[in-house]
């Protein structure tokens, strides 16, 4: 059997090819919608890819089984509840796939979403989808009510631990993914490792488990609603690369370059979002409405990257991209940590922390306004007559929501070295929040 994980560390999804040599076919499990990688590596196994199956109707990502069937003559198998309007082979619990002499046993695991399904290979390695992660479990409301998806994924949980304990756990998604919380960045694990360490396995009753999952607040994907819907409509098929454009005629210019690069000059009203940042694709799909988009990247292969990474979450309809464009004249002035303690005692700026509610609830600076940078789109007009200085943990999300709210026409200025953990850490002043129940 030949066996490949393949793990996107921008969203933290993971997908699987899984091979007969001996029958010269595989099936590749939650494909993105780059298949080139799997494509590829069938190739050095002389291996035609025949089926993609779907544990579930992602929301993070387009899915990449439209392309396996246009392209290459694949299959599609997912269970009967996801209802996709694509010509589908519906699975159900218990059947069993067959690759060559490989099987793969469903085990319908709803919770997540009621379709989803994990998957058992040759009885000995368990792809769990969005059900069991290592170090956590899947999120419950997403697409029913939250209440029910955890009491529904209380029970596949405990179904799934019922495994032999050398069973091994490949999960649908890793650290870096808005599907679970505390999961790890480790890529596989094992049921009797997750029995003893997950703290989603230590809630032994279903009132427990649902009041648990009820206390999380964690965002939802962006774009989450035209996902669901593209990954269950008509196949999505492969989109050209994108080509140079002359003139930006009232599009969005998203600025992929890195954030130093974007602050000493870019074009007026772009959005900075680095391609070398963390979670880039999310990220951008959070700040980026539904109109045209324009990409401003340093070179044209960044700009092909960058639209790889753009298509992933949905965001299909790109205008095309610019290098060094004429007018690159709007500038940001970064704000160090010495200048901001000075600023802050003069009283000078208004701090806004663009942190997420959880991590703001461990130390904020005394008299800053709280806003996460994606949602600031949907907020910053009017939010301040006096400079903002936008703060994070590190500098990243602070430099994308300054850029959000200069193109609104604030006057903004990012922290890009260090963050409030820094700042608390030389001697800076800050509170803590803590919630009721917690």
């Amino acid at each position: 059997m030949l066996f490949r994980q393949f793990v996107d560390s921008d969203l933290g999804c993971a997908s699987y090819l899984i091979g007969s040599e001996q029958a010269g076919e595989a099936i590749v499990v939650d494909p993105a919608y780059a298949i080139e990688q799997y494509v590829e590596e069938a190739g050095r196994h002389a291996l035609r890819i025949v089926r993609a199956v779907e544990t579930h109707n992602h929301a993070d990502h387009v899915a990449g089984h439209g392309r396996l069937v246009v392209e290459h003559g694949a299959r599609v198998s997912i269970h009967l509840l996801a209802e996709p309007e694509y010509e589908f082979d519906p699975i159900v619990d218990g059947d069993v796939l067959h690759v060559g002499e490989v099987t793969v046993r469903v085990l319908h695991t709803p919770g997540h979403r009621p379709e989803h399904c994990a998957l058992l290979v040759d009885e000995r390695l368990l792809l769990t989808g969005d059900s069991l992660f290592v170090g956590d479990a899947a999120r419950p409301d997403l697409a029913v009510g939250a209440a029910e998806g955890a009491e529904g994924l209380f029970h596949s949980l405990r179904r799934l631990e019922k495994l032999p304990e050398d069973v091994l756990v490949y999960p649908g998604h890793v650290a870096g993914s808005l599907c679970g919380a505390s999961m790890s960045s480790d890529p596989s694990s094992t049921i009797g490792h997750e029995r003893r360490s997950n703290a989603a396995l230590q809630i032994t009753a279903v009132d427990d488990f649902v009041a648990d999952a009820l206390s999380k607040n964690a965002p939802r994907p962006p774009n989450m609603d035209v996902i669901v819907a593209l990954n269950r409509g008509p196949f999505v098929r492969a989109r050209p690369p994108l080509s140079p454009v002359g003139e930006l005629r009232g599009a969005t210019v998203l600025d992929v370059r890195d954030a130093e690069e974007s602050a000493a000059g870019h074009l007026p009203g772009a959005l900075n979002v680095p391609l070398s940042g963390s979670s880039f694709s999310t990220k951008a799909a959070f700040v980026l409405d539904d109109g045209r988009v324009v990409v401003h990247a340093s070179s044209a292969a960044q700009a092909q990257d960058a639209a790889r990474a753009l298509h992933a979450v949905g965001l299909l309809q790109l205008e095309g991209f610019v290098v060094d464009p004429p007018g690159s004249e709007a500038r940001l002035e970064p704000v160090d940590l010495d200048e901001l303690e000075s600023l802050v005692a003069q009283d000078a700026v208004m701090v806004l922390d663009v942190r997420e509610a959880d991590e703001r609830d461990e130390g904020y600076i005394v008299g800053s306004r709280h806003i996460p940078y994606r949602l600031l789109p949907a907020v910053s007009d009017g939010l301040s007559d006096r400079t903002v200085v936008t703060i994070c943990s590190t500098g990243s999300r602070a430099g994308i929501a300054a850029s959000v709210l200069a193109a609104h026409g604030v006057d903004a200025r990012p922290v890009l070295d260090g963050g409030v953990e820094d700042w608390q850490q030389r001697g800076g002043r800050t509170i803590e929040f803590r919630r009721c129940g917690s």
